[in-house]
């Protein structure tokens, strides 16, 4: 294992001007699949900050999957897979359109433990997103890296979902949706829009779907259906989606809030997600 103990309490800070034109390309890629976002509203919809505070990285500090090298500000895992788990979300305020913002982000924790399928680690990072000296969002963001996939070795089990459905939504994201996300997130990993690599390297049957385009996916719907601003949202990934692959958005019964999940057509659960009003 490696000694991970002097990254946790590591801090990072970026700015990011708050300006119109990356929400008028999500409102673009997103399409009919977005709540309204309209040019004459003064302030960013709710978890529209992953469209910016953008990490540049020089491509010579880049990993061999397109994501930034590790041991920089996220520490050196050996495990290869990386994938983004969850993430939990709070929405004080609203980012003002025109002017200044900054992102402040915090190691909390970094864990090992032994899954079904192999070690595991969990990165937990919390994002506070400032301006104007007011926090308008948290962000709580847990990252799992795992051991290469053994194509000759047993798959786990998959989770199904067993809740009725109240209402539901089918999408499809396909190879632009994939491309236009990680445009607009500067993600560089290559298991979404690499097929050489991901099916050569890392061994999955296709490109995989972002999770979270997944996790914005059901945001808006939660905010299509309620039809009035969050105050909080929670998502936890069940299972990777791959492109093409037709995604129910379904409405289920939670004890709080608003829950949703997202199903493939014989019932896989691919992320469960709560959002609170």
């Amino acid at each position: 294992m490696t000694d991970t103990s002097d990254w946790v309490g590591r801090t990072r800070s970026v700015t990011d001007d708050i300006v119109r034109s990356p929400a008028r390309r999500a409102c673009a890629m997103l399409g009919d699949w977005s709540a309204a976002f309209a040019e004459a509203d003064a302030t960013l919809p709710p978890l529209w900050h992953w469209f910016y505070f953008l990490e540049a990285t020089p491509r010579d500090e880049t990993g061999p999957d397109g994501h930034a090298a590790k041991g920089g500000f996220l520490p050196p895992i050996a495990l290869p897979r990386r994938m983004y788990a969850g993430g939990r979300f709070a929405f004080p305020g609203d980012l003002a359109f025109g002017a200044e913002a900054e992102k402040r982000s915090t190691i909390l924790s970094v864990t090992e433990k032994q899954g079904r399928s192999g070690p595991l680690a969990f990165v937990t990072v919390r994002h506070e997103i400032a301006q104007r000296g007011n926090v308008v969002a948290t962000e709580e963001h847990d990252i799992v890296y795992r051991e290469a996939e053994d194509p000759a070795a047993a798959k786990p089990p998959v989770s199904r979902a067993d809740k009725p459905v109240l209402s539901e939504e089918t999408v499809a994201p396909d190879e632009v949706t994939l491309f236009r996300f990680s445009a607009l997130t500067y993600n560089g990993h290559r298991i979404h829009y690499d097929r050489p690599y991901v099916t050569g390297v890392e061994h999955y049957p296709g490109l995989i779907v972002h999770g979270p385009l997944v996790a914005m996916l059901l945001f808006e719907r939660a905010r299509k259906i309620a039809g009035s601003r969050p105050s909080a949202f929670s998502f936890r990934a069940m299972s990777p989606v791959f492109c093409g692959t037709e995604v129910r958005l379904a409405e289920v019964a939670g004890e709080t809030g608003l829950a949703l999940e997202a199903r493939d057509e014989d019932d896989r659960l691919i992320m469960i997600s709560t959002t609170e009003f």
